[in-house]
Formats: C-alpha cells, structure tokens, sequence
C-alpha cells in the first residue's frame, strides 16, 4: 500500500470513528493573538450565547476579569483553564513551546489529548500552534508532516489553500498527502464530493512549473484524486478548484497577497465612498 492510500485510509477511518455527539466543545487560547485575551473573549461569549460550548485557557484571574464584562456569561456554557505562560507572536515556534510547558496554547493542547474537548483553536503564533499540536497529540500514522489549511471564502463556496505555511521546503510525497488530507477535509468539513484539487503553478500546461510542482503533477494525475491539473493564481479566485495544493512557502505568500489585496480593495471602496459629498454618511459605516 501507498503512503497515499494509508493517509487516505487513516483519515478515512478515524472520520467515521470521531463522529461528535451533541455541541462540539471548543478549547480556545484565550491569550492566542495580538490584542490579548479582550477580543478573544468576546468572541466566546458571542459564541457561548449561540449555544457553542467553550472552554477558555489562560491567566485565570484575566480570563474571569474580561468575563465579568458580560453579565450573562455565568449562565452560558464557558469553562476557564488556568495557564501561567504565553507564547508570544515573535517567539521562536519550537524553543517557546518546549521551554513554556505551561503557556496557554500547550495547555490547550493537552486539554485535547485529555478528552476534556473536541478542537482546539487559537490565534496565537501559528508556527508555535503547529508544534505545540505535533509535540503533544502527535500525527496519523503514515502522514509524514502535518500542514496548514487555510479556507479562503470566494463569491461561490471557497477554496481551501494547503500548505499555507507550515513546510516551506516540501518533496512530492508530501504534496500528495497534503492533496489527500486536503480533499478529504473539504469533503468532511462541507460536503462537497469528488473535490476539485489542483497544483499551484505558473501555468496551466503539465510542462510549466519548477521541479517540485513537475515531480508532483503526473502522481497526481494517476492518483485516485479527482486531479484537475496546474491552477494559476488568477484562477484561485475564481472558482475553478476545491483544493490548491503547494509547498508552504508559495501558499503563505498567495494567502498574504490575498490579504493584502484585500485589504486595498476595502480601503478603495472606502476612500471613493467618503470622497463624494453625497455619500459620505453611508462612508461613515464603513
């Protein structure tokens, strides 16, 4: 058997045996993120309210002091976690996990592997996330490196970027399992059947592309993927695939130029809106 088929395989069984009974139990590190653990709870409180079960870990004390702020969050399903570390955005991702065994995004982790909840998520530094998630829950057998999802919404449905950051160095054995997991996350996660995955490159044609991109396009071709060949990044925007498979470096560059388009986008619209006289009200919403 493959590398491929075990990773489709042990995915495959491990969706059919993981099925959530009843509200899914969030972990959240409440101190992920740039601006503290204010936005992050406020997030859960709106979440809590919609019913979601959350379970929030941190510096206690600050934790309850920014609920406290929402007079109906000790009615709402939100528990607290006591966390004494933070990792920090400018951190080094593997040092700062090993060394603050006991920062909120480890203790989230291990929350995790305790059963004590369903997900983790956190805002925090994402290289640290991904090796605090490797370091403490380990990987599926067979998947040689974990990878970086990123769901980037389009008009119609979305398009699921991976790796959008984790390996900025990959051979083709991981490109194919990045393209499995890939498809079988969008298949799960919104229930598209057969997705579309296609190879990031700098053209359409089999022949274009660097050496990994050439090493990987005809495996996937002969895979049991439904494979729909080079997808630029013109085409990423439209529609025309589920899954754009490539190495993390190219995916966290298209999904940074992503942002920052945009971002420039809004400002335009902004700028243009409050420069007539007309519409300077409705700019004021924005």
């Amino acid at each position: 058997m493959t590398t491929a088929a075990m990773v489709r395989n042990r995915v495959a069984g491990l969706s059919a045996s993981t099925e959530l009974q009843g509200t899914p139990r969030i972990i959240v590190d409440a101190f992920g993120g740039d601006h503290g653990p204010g936005p992050v709870v406020e997030g859960c409180v709106a979440a809590a309210r919609e019913g979601h079960t959350v379970i929030l870990v941190g510096h206690e004390d600050v934790v309850r002091a920014e609920l406290s702020k929402y007079p109906d969050a000790t009615s709402l399903a939100i528990e607290v976690i006591d966390a004494t570390e933070v990792i920090g955005m400018d951190d080094h991702a593997a040092q700062a996990v090993r060394a603050k065994r006991g920062a909120s995004m480890n203790v989230a982790m291990r929350a995790l592997k305790d059963g004590r909840g369903d997900a983790v998520f956190s805002a925090g530094n994402s290289g640290a996330v991904m090796a605090s998630a490797l370091f403490t829950l380990g990987r599926l057998d067979g998947v040689r490196r974990p990878a970086i999802a990123a769901v980037v919404p389009l008009l119609t449905g979305r398009v699921v970027i991976v790796d959008a950051g984790a390996n900025a160095d990959c051979d083709a054995d991981n490109l194919i399992q990045f393209a499995y997991m890939g498809s079988m996350y969008v298949e799960r996660m919104f229930g598209v059947a057969r997705p579309r995955v296609g190879l990031i490159s700098n053209g359409e044609e089999p022949s274009k592309g660097n050496a990994l991109v050439l090493a990987t396009h005809p495996r996937l071709a002969e895979s049991s993927l439904n494979f729909v060949g080079n997808i630029e990044g013109r085409e990423l925007a439209a529609g025309h695939c589920d899954v754009a498979v490539c190495d993390g470096f190219t995916g966290n560059v298209v999904l940074k130029l992503a942002e920052g388009v945009s971002k420039l986008c809004f400002d335009l619209v902004r700028t243009a809106i409050r420069s007539r006289f007309h519409y300077k009200l409705a700019g004021a919403v924005l």
